[in-house]
C-alpha cells in the first residue's frame, strides 16, 4: 500500500510540476535594455504552453497570439518612431514578464569572421576609445559561438548599455559603426555581434539551401566525405594516438620552459566548427532570425580566399538567403573588402586575395549593398589590422548616404569604368571620383600593371588625364591588351578619390582565375 501511495504521489507531483513549469519563455534577443527597429514592424516572439493566448503591451499597442503545438507564438508590433525614453514591455501568458528599459531606434547586425570579431580592446586607440564609450542609449548584445547542424532557437546573452567595460570585448568595427550612427542621428542604436573568427561563408548559410543549389554540389560532396571520415572509428583512434604524442611532446616542452602550443583538434571539434556548411547558420544566425534590424555589416572572406572563384557565387547567395530568411525584404548589407596582407610582391601577377576582392566587388550587383575598400589600412605582417576606426568610418558612409538621407556623402570608392587602347597606351576611365582622383604619399601613380597578348605582366607607368582618367603604359609593351590595379595580396598603390576613398582594385582582363577549380 505504501509503495502504491508513493507511486501515485510521484505521478501527481510530476503532473503538477509539468503545469508549474509551463510558463512564458522569451529568447535572449528579446529582453531588458533591447532596442527595437524604428519605422518598421517588429516581431516579438517566445514560447508558452500550447494553446495559450499571449498578449504583448508596448507603447500603446496591444497584440495577441496563440501558442502553437510547439509552444511558439509571435506577434508583430506596428512601426514605431525612435524613442530614447526607457519604456516597459508587458507580456502576459501563463505567466507575466515585464521587459524594462526598452528603446526604439536603429538596429544593425555585425557579422563575419575574426576581423569583425576583433574587439575594441585590440584597436590601436583602445585606451581612448573605451573611455569614450559611455553611451546609455547605445545597446550591445553578443551571440556565443555555437556550431551545429541542429537549428537552435535561442542563445545565452543579454542586451547591455555601452560602457568602458561592455564595449571592450565587443566588435570594434561594429561598435565604432554604431557609435557614429548614434551620435550623428541622435537616436538609440542596438548592435548584435555574432562574428566568429576563422569562419567560412558556407557555414553561415542554411545547409539545405546549399544542398539544393547545384553550384555548390562539389562543396557539399567534399564535406559529406569529410563528415564520414571524421565520424569514423578510425578517425577517433587516430586522434587518441595523436593526442598521446602531443602530451608527451608538450610535457618535454613545458619542462624546458617552452610554449606547448594548442592540443590537436578532435574530430568532434571539426564537426562542430566554423567551416562546416550550415553550422553557424543553425547555431548563431537562426536564433536571431526575424528580429527587427535595419541592416547588416559584414567583414569576412579571408577563410574563403583560396576559393575566390567559388565565392563570387557563394557570397551573394548568402546575402540573398539571409534576406529571404529574415523576411524583411532587401535590407542593407554592407561589407569590408579584404585588407592588404602578406609580403609585397616584387613582380605583378596572380593573387588569390585579389581574386577574392574581385568576387566581393562583383557582389555589388545585388540591390542595397555597399563595399568598404581598405587596401590602405592593412598590415602586411598581421591578418588582423588594428585600425578598425577608419574601417567603420567607411562602412558608416554607406549607411548615412543610402539609409539616412545624407546623399551628399560619397560612400563608394572609385571604380573602373572603361578602357581605350591607342597604340602603346591604355586610357582608363573611372566612376565615383568625387571632385577628382589624386594620389597619396607620392605624386607618382603606383599600383598599375600592364600586359600584351602573351599575358606577361610588368609594372606600368601612369599619369592623370583629367579628373577621372588615367593613362597607363610600359616601354616594354608595344601592344597592350589588359591593365590591372592593386592586383596583389598586399598591393603597393596610392590612387584615391578627393573624398579619401581608395581606388577599388580591378582588372580589365578575363584571364583564367588562379582559384578556379581545374
Amino acid at each position: 500500500m505504501m509503495i502504491r501511495l508513493t507511486t501515485t504521489c510521484i505521478a501527481l507531483l510530476s503532473t503538477t510540476s509539468g503545469v508549474l513549469l509551463a510558463e512564458l519563455r522569451l529568447p535572449a534577443i528579446i529582453g531588458d535594455h533591447m532596442v527595437l527597429q524604428q519605422k518598421q514592424s517588429n516581431p516579438i516572439w517566445g514560447w508558452d504552453e500550447s494553446g495559450t493566448e499571449v498578449t504583448v503591451n508596448f507603447a500603446g499597442q496591444t497584440k495577441s497570439a496563440t501558442a502553437g503545438d510547439d509552444g511558439r507564438w509571435v506577434v508583430d508590433l506596428d512601426p514605431l518612431d525612435a524613442n530614447a525614453e526607457p519604456a516597459v514591455m508587458e507580456i502576459h501568458g501563463t505567466s507575466k514578464r515585464e521587459l524594462l528599459d526598452v528603446l526604439v531606434g536603429e538596429v544593425w547586425m555585425c557579422s563575419g569572421q575574426s576581423n569583425m570579431g576583433f574587439s575594441v580592446s585590440g584597436d590601436w586607440k583602445a585606451e581612448i576609445e573605451t573611455l569614450a564609450s559611455r553611451h546609455p542609449a547605445l545597446r550591445l548584445i553578443s551571440v556565443p559561438q555555437v556550431g551545429t547542424q541542429e537549428l537552435k532557437d535561442d542563445f545565452r546573452g543579454k542586451w547591455e548599455s555601452a560602457t568602458p567595460q561592455t564595449c571592450a570585448s565587443f566588435s570594434a568595427v561594429g561598435f565604432f559603426f554604431g557609435r557614429y550612427l548614434h551620435e550623428i542621428l541622435g537616436v538609440p542604436v542596438g548592435l548584435i555581434d555574432n562574428a566568429w573568427g576563422g569562419s567560412s561563408a558556407e557555414a553561415w548559410i542554411r545547409r539545405s539551401s546549399l544542398e539544393n543549389d547545384p553550384r555548390f554540389a562539389g562543396l557539399i560532396e567534399e564535406w559529406k566525405q569529410r563528415e564520414a571520415d571524421l565520424s569514423s572509428a578510425a578517425a577517433k583512434e587516430k586522434h587518441v594516438a595523436v593526442m598521446e604524442a602531443w602530451k608527451t611532446r608538450a610535457a618535454t616542452l613545458k619542462a624546458e620552459g617552452k610554449p606547448t602550443g594548442r592540443a590537436p583538434r578532435g574530430p568532434e571539434q571539426q564537426l562542430s566548427g566554423n567551416r562546416r556548411p550550415g553550422n553557424i547558420f543553425a547555431g548563431v544566425v537562426h536564433p536571431t532570425l526575424g528580429y527587427g534590424i535595419r541592416g547588416v555589416i559584414w567583414y569576412q572572406g579571408e577563410s574563403n580566399s583560396a576559393r575566390a572563384w567559388e565565392y563570387r557565387d557563394l557570397f551573394p547567395f548568402m546575402i540573398e538567403q539571409w534576406r529571404a530568411e529574415w523576411g524583411q525584404g532587401d535590407f542593407p548589407f554592407y561589407w569590408v573588402q579584404l585588407a592588404d596582407f602578406r609580403a609585397e610582391s616584387p613582380e605583378p601577377g596572380d593573387s588569390s586575395w585579389a581574386e577574392l576582392r574581385e568576387s566581393q566587388t562583383r557582389t555589388l550587383r545585388l540591390p542595397n549593398t555597399g563595399e568598404a575598400v581598405i587596401v590602405d589600412l592593412g598590415e602586411g605582417n598581421d591578418i588582423h589590422p588594428k585600425n578598425k576606426y577608419d574601417v567603420a568610418a567607411r562602412l558608416v558612409r554607406w549607411a548615412l548616404a543610402r539609409d539616412y538621407g545624407f546623399e551628399k556623402i560619397e560612400a563608394q570608392s572609385p571604380t573602373f569604368k572603361g578602357m581605350e587602347i591607342s597604340g602603346a597606351k591604355a586610357t582608363l576611365s573611372f566612376d565615383h571620383v568625387g571632385a577628382g582622383l589624386r594620389t597619396v604619399d607620392t605624386r607618382d601613380l603606383r599600383g598599375f600593371a600592364i600586359c600584351g597578348e602573351d599575358q606577361k605582366w610588368v609594372w606600368a607607368e601612369a599619369k592623370f588625364l583629367g579628373k577621372d582618367k588615367v593613362e597607363v603604359w610600359a616601354d616594354s609593351i608595344a601592344k597592350p591588351v589588359a591593365v590591372r590595379y592593386a592586383w596583389a595580396d598586399n598591393p603597393v598603390c596610392n590612387l584615391l578619390s578627393s573624398d579619401g576613398l581608395p581606388m577599388t582594385p580591378f582588372r580589365t582582363d578575363d584571364f583564367p582565375m588562379l582559384t578556379k577549380p581545374q
